[in-house]
């Protein structure tokens, strides 16, 4: 079967790909075909050694991926072949199969297709648990979403939405502010053409947002922060600009508003009861069309250095897929 490898650190350029064997599941294990894998920042960061998680080379890249148990490993018992599932692994999804641990299986809801849940595990379930947990977030409060048309963005409105609040949606240019109207945000800011603080200043009326959805970083940080309500949660997600911003301490003091770290995988590692029963609430949400991933573009095997430049470029709207 074919798979992406990365043999050594570096750019998506570096990425091949090739035949490899296969191999059955070993106890606890899973071989699954993979229908449709997503795209995710963490994979980009990944195959050049900057993130949290770091493999051992060589290794297939792709954080999860949705298709069809092809056989089970001794002990696996809530999956068999031809069941329909998704699996976030971490790494090995972009591939024409994997196997994956049988604790990071689960059951496809009926009538969800493999494109859908290869777009949903990681996206929303990082903004649920920021904004349902680690924000608190109350109906009639406001929150504000940046790089608002990216996965994670996309999912943060819908679930803002979902939970009762107010969204404003921040991004950068109009093409990509449309998409977030059209997933339920009810103020944009277009931050290329309009001064973030006082886009924030129009949008809430002076009064700053409850909560502030950052998985960008860079230089919108600490403007963002200096705009935050009394009280605000600024939840820290990811590092999409490529700069860890550095803010000074003195703004929480004067705002009474607090930083919030969201690590989603480790909270999926280190509390498994609590995300089962988030995914469970998710699905609910996703059957009735509350929750709507938007996938914006598919590649092939042979275009993931092409899918995973356009994502560190921030040209993605929404999510993209790979399709093997």
């Amino acid at each position: 079967m074919k798979a992406v490898i990365c043999k050594q650190w570096g750019p998506p350029e570096q990425l091949v790909v090739e035949e490899v064997p296969t191999r059955e599941p070993g106890a606890g294990e899973v071989r699954i075909r993979i229908h449709a894998a997503s795209v995710n920042f963490p994979d980009v960061l990944i195959i050049q050694n900057k993130y949290q998680f770091k493999p051992e080379l060589p290794f297939t890249p792709g954080s999860e991926g949705a298709g069809e148990v092809i056989s089970v490993g001794a002990g696996v018992t809530h999956v068999k072949a031809g069941d329909r599932v998704l699996a976030n692994t971490g790494t090995g999804s972009f591939a024409q199969e994997m196997i994956a641990p049988a604790g990071k299986v689960v059951l496809m809801p009926q009538g969800m297709s493999f494109e859908t849940a290869a777009a949903f595990t990681l996206t929303y379930g990082t903004s649920w648990h920021a904004i349902k947990d680690r924000a608190a977030i109350r109906p009639g409060e406001t929150m504000l979403v940046l790089g608002a048309a990216g996965g994670v963005g996309i999912s943060a409105i819908e679930i803002g939405k979902a939970l009762g609040a107010r969204v404003i949606a921040a991004a950068s240019s109009d093409e990509k502010l449309k998409v977030c109207r059209d997933h339920g945000a009810d103020e944009t800011i277009n931050y290329e053409t309009e001064d973030l603080r006082e886009g924030i200043k129009r949008t809430t009326g002076g009064k700053g947002p409850d909560v502030i959805y950052d998985p960008v970083g860079g230089k919108y940080a600490e403007p963002a922060f200096r705009s935050i309500g009394w009280r605000g949660r600024y939840l820290v997600i990811g590092f999409a600009n490529g700069q860890i911003p550095a803010l000074p301490l003195n703004l929480m003091l004067l705002k009474g508003a607090s930083v919030v770290g969201v690590f989603w995988g480790d909270y999926v590692r280190r509390e498994p009861q609590s995300n089962a029963a988030d995914m469970q609430d998710m699905m609910a949400l996703l059957a009735k069309g509350v929750l709507r991933p938007h996938v914006s573009a598919s590649y092939p095997l042979d275009q993931v250095p092409q899918a995973l430049n356009d994502m560190a470029a921030r040209k993605v709207t929404g999510k993209v897929l790979i399709l093997p």
